[in-house]
């Protein structure tokens, strides 16, 4: 399956192809070897021990795969033609300047041998490349895959560059560390169930990421490693977009917890549709599809999910080593006024009236759905302070019930006034700082 950009209505189809190939060979470096072999596409590595003919000579890997493409026709998935296209040395990059007819050949800087490993003639070149990538031998991909789930986890890597392991990139902190992951890794057959059990079972995963001053180990730690690159405590860090819409909608019982199938499209505002050309956002029509994981959610170039767009998700024309993580007003606005928010504070209030008439309880329930944790004292007296305070403004107002925003799914016979002072508590509690932060336990 392509996943780079293609523009079918080019006229060059020979740049389109040319395109498209420079485009998977430059993303599989990045990907699997950490290596930025896009760079030899129209010249040796200026830094690196990679060629330009090592470049073309793992282009020639897909080159039977992709035929010769036609104008307007989109092409989306790789496959073995019968009358394939020859492989060859493009001078200086240019499709328009074709040079000698090359063999598939991996890259040398990975290989054993010092002109490149070559596939089996008897194997397809792409099976050979898979196998070849995760080989006992190759110094490369294991641990490429190791610092990212490393990442992920901790929120560094054990070098801080995933898709770029070259020589003018830092080391990595923790050498060995990174190979005994990475050797461990391969001898467990490649489970990464068991890399991902392995490393938040470690201490280094499990410690707290705020602690007291009081404590004198955490004011070693803050004086001693102030950037935490020894991980001497835990990161704080904000979840991404994805995994904000998510936790929102599980906390509301919303999340459709089914696997697999095509990606869906839930409605999009109004303007943002009218961006588009006719037709390339059809709203599914399986209510059930809307709630779906974001993983699920159908991906357009030219348009970004609102929610996604805010908290920084990357450009889908390139592969993404890391994302950025910025503080907008943006942020916060979109998550106290948007359609997603409200909806959630609605069934979140609604779930809650369902549990329990109590407001005390209803303040419990809210802290264990939202934060996974119960108030403290001053916690539950202040939003108790807050709904009473929301409910008579409310009240004061005299607001027609269809006029507010009210819980999903209970009786209309409950008082108005105090149940939209409900939905604000979890429309409030949406927004905080706790559920939009990963900060392990104080110590």
């Amino acid at each position: 399956c392509l996943s780079g950009p293609d523009v079918p209505p080019i006229n060059d189809q020979h740049q389109r192809r040319h395109l498209m190939l420079n485009e998977i060979t430059a993303t599989i470096g990045a990907a699997f070897l950490g290596l930025q072999l896009g760079c030899a596409e129209c010249h040796d590595h200026k830094y690196d021990p990679v060629s330009q003919a090592d470049f073309y000579r793992l282009r020639a890997v897909f080159e039977s795969a992709v035929p010769a493409l036609k104008r307007d026709a989109p092409y989306s998935h790789l496959k073995q033609q019968s009358e394939a296209i020859p492989a060859r040395f493009w001078i200086r990059g240019d499709h328009r300047r074709p040079g000698p007819k090359i063999e598939p050949t991996f890259p040398r800087i990975a290989s054993k041998s010092d002109t490149g490993d070559v596939p089996s003639a008897t194997t397809p070149p792409r099976t050979a490349l898979a196998q070849w990538l995760v080989r006992s031998d190759n110094p490369l991909t294991s641990r490429v895959i190791v610092n990212r789930i490393w990442k992920h986890h901790l929120g560094r890597g054990l070098f801080d560059t995933p898709s770029d392991v070259g020589l003018l990139n830092a080391e990595p902190t923790h050498p060995e560390l990174l190979d005994w992951l990475a050797s461990e890794f391969q001898a467990h057959g490649w489970d990464l169930k068991w890399l991902h059990r392995t490393i938040v079972t470690s201490a280094t995963f499990r410690q707290a990421s705020r602690g007291r001053k009081t404590n004198p180990n955490w004011a070693l730690s803050l004086n001693v490693d102030a950037q935490n690159a020894l991980y001497s405590r835990g990161y704080r860090r904000r979840l991404d977009g994805e995994s904000i819409r998510d936790a929102m909608l599980a906390i509301a019982g919303l999340l459709t917890d089914e696997r697999g199938g095509p990606g869906v499209m839930p409605p999009l505002p109004d303007e943002l549709v009218g961006t588009l050309l006719k037709g390339q956002w059809t709203t599914s029509p399986r209510a059930a599809d809307h709630d779906r994981r974001s993983i699920y959610l159908f991906t357009r170039r030219n348009l970004r999910y609102p929610i996604f767009e805010v908290f920084d998700r990357p450009d889908a024309n390139a592969s993404c080593a890391a994302r950025h993580r910025s503080t907008t007003p943006t942020q916060s606005l979109l998550l106290l006024n948007s359609a997603l928010t409200l909806r959630v504070a609605q069934h979140l209030a609604g779930q809650l009236m369902l549990e329990t008439d109590d407001p005390a309880k209803q303040i419990e329930a809210l802290f264990l759905r939202a934060l996974a944790r119960s108030p403290t004292i001053a916690e539950s007296e202040r939003l108790s302070q807050f709904i009473r305070a929301e409910r008579e403004q409310l009240a004061k107002e005299s607001r027609a019930a269809d006029k507010l925003a009210l819980p999903v799914g209970v009786e209309a016979t409950i008082d108005p006034f105090a149940a939209a002072a409900l939905v604000e508590a979890c429309l409030a509690m949406v927004n905080a700082s706790e559920m939009l932060y990963v900060d392990w336990a104080r110590l």
